[in-house]
């Protein structure tokens, strides 16, 4: 995708500039300068649409800018679930995400807010202009509209989880707008335009697999199952038909993959997760795509702080890294914790490629680019094109194990699904007979902690059961009351949500009261 958007991009952008050529001077008078683009002027032509989606998920890259020294706004999902600490602690913001103690003032929940409001502002400009453009090959539209779609709904499922009740804007807006000024939506209503966005983007005519990295169908039928999951638990409960309705369609995906394994499937190593030969295929059915020509890999705070890893020598953040208790929460055995094999490394190669050292803790290893800094022997690009992941295929089995559980109790294509990932991870899997309902479940939680672990997602499982994986017991909290072992805080039930930006309130009362138990404007 990085490649054809921005040649999708640049054609649209010489098409104007071809525009501005020598023309007369009565001509000139006469006609409107065509350099300045409005949102009528624009959608004409189908590379104009192009360029327009192009711009949609460009937008998707905000998750990746800074929130202050140290800082990205990626760390807003980590640092509240407790299973990362920091090295550095000389960011406040993220200081009170890691303490518990964050309000509408916080860099990363206002970026957040905004990120995802202009994700959504950019998406209902595609699908209101859009359909206007004649002549334009239906199916490139309906293709267009149905990616539109699924990046609004993504946008709007992420801001629902975080803040509840918010506004549902789904056209283009103006000053002159009547919901310029817009209140809060319920719950409900966002669920419904989500459903409906997904489900429509399902009918668009999609590959099952693009690995140029646009939306495909795998992808929109995982985040609709994940959707359907949400619901069926916290704060919808709509319980076993959503349940029913979230195993059914992740099983899709299953049936699909397991007939052409060779475009679906687990990657054979956890290396592949993080490579860049790798990147839009197999596995990763969703994927936040990045260039260095236009946007590096945004994950260095994960690096640890001042320990020659890459090609820079000493430096990195350390501004998020594994808390020593869920590193070690991990079974004896585990291949996702064993040095740089699988999520975690505790040595590397001086200057990315040097002598190997002992680093001394684990960190997260995940999201490291072996290409752009280095390996044994191997000098490093210095270009981090990593893509970072945002739908993988095991989680796909993942919801498709706990929903079907949800359903009527373990069945043989739930218990396959969660052996899948543990035998991938090299470990064993009791007999199917030894489980209850409760047991299966509470495992299949474990591995979405322990499989998931650091690629923003944690959180919304805290969130939708309302339960918290306790890394000392092996079990699982309820949610209010567990105390993240990063800041030895107890969670509160204000916790569930988070607060609106205090300038979003103050530009615009109709969103008030503040969500319960944080400061007012």
């Amino acid at each position: 995708m990085r490649h054809t958007l921005v040649k999708t991009v640049s054609r649209a952008l010489l098409c104007g500039l071809a525009l501005t050529g020598p023309i007369g001077c009565k001509d000139f008078l006469e006609e409107k300068a065509p350099s300045n683009l409005t949102p009528t002027s624009f959608y004409t032509i189908p590379d104009h649409a192009e360029a327009a989606l192009a711009a949609v998920y460009d937008n998707l890259r905000f998750m990746g800018g800074g929130a202050g020294i140290f800082s990205s706004n990626w760390q807003l999902l980590e640092a509240l679930t407790g299973t990362s600490t920091t090295e550095t602690a000389q960011n406040s913001d993220l200081n009170n995400l890691y303490g518990l103690v964050h309000d509408g003032n916080t860099a990363h929940v206002v970026n957040y807010w905004n990120g995802l409001y202009r994700v959504i502002a950019q998406a209902n400009q595609v699908l209101d202009k859009v359909p206007g453009i004649n002549p334009m090959p239906e199916a490139q539209k309906t293709k267009i509209l149905g990616e539109a779609r699924f990046l609004r709904a993504s946008a709007y499922f992420t801001a629902v989880q975080l803040w509840g009740d918010i506004p549902l804007i789904t056209k283009p807006q103006t000053a002159a707008s009547e919901d310029f000024m817009p209140t809060r939506a319920s719950k409900e209503e966002v669920y419904k335009l989500i459903v409906d966005d997904l489900t429509t983007a399902e009918k668009a005519g999609l590959a099952w697999m693009d690995v140029s990295g646009r939306v495909n169908l795998a992808a929109v039928k995982t985040q609709l199952a994940k959707v359907y999951l949400t619901m069926a638990g916290f704060p919808l409960s709509k319980g076993a038909a959503y349940y029913k309705l979230a195993a059914d369609k992740a099983f899709e995906v299953i049936t699909y993959a397991n007939a052409n394994p060779s475009v679906i499937n687990l990657f054979s190593t956890y290396e592949d997760l993080h490579r860049e030969s790798t990147e839009n295929r197999l596995e990763h059915l969703f994927m936040l795509q990045y260039n260095t020509l236009v946007a590096g890999n945004p994950m260095d705070n994960f690096y640890p702080n001042f320990k020659p890893v890459t090609y820079n020598g000493p430096g990195g953040t350390g501004s998020s890294v594994p808390t020593s208790a869920f590193y070690n929460s991990y079974e004896k055995g585990d291949l996702r914790a064993k040095d740089q094999e699988g999520f975690f490394y505790t040595s590397y190669y001086t200057n990315g490629n040097g002598a190997p050292f002992s680093l001394g803790a684990p960190y997260v290893f995940k999201h490291f680019n072996r290409t752009a800094n280095g390996t044994a022997g191997v000098a490093g690009t210095r270009q981090n094109n990593l893509n970072v992941p945002q739908i993988r295929y095991a989680e796909t089995l993942l919801i498709y194990a706990e929903a079907q559980n949800e359903v009527g109790g373990p069945t043989q294509e739930a218990y396959n699904a969660l052996k899948r990932i543990r035998d991938r991870a090299k470990l064993e899997t009791p007999a199917l007979g030894t489980y209850s309902q409760a047991t299966f479940r509470e495992a299949v939680w474990r591995e979405r902690w322990h499989e998931l672990a650091y690629e923003q997602l944690t959180w919304f499982d805290m969130v939708r059961l309302r339960k918290v994986y306790n890394e000392k017991t092996n079990g699982f909290d309820n949610f209010v009351g567990h105390v993240n072992l990063s800041s030895n805080q107890p969670l509160q039930e204000k916790h569930l949500l988070l607060p609106l930006p205090k300038q979003e309130m103050l530009n615009n009362p109709s969103l008030r009261p503040q969500n319960p138990g944080y400061p007012g404007v």
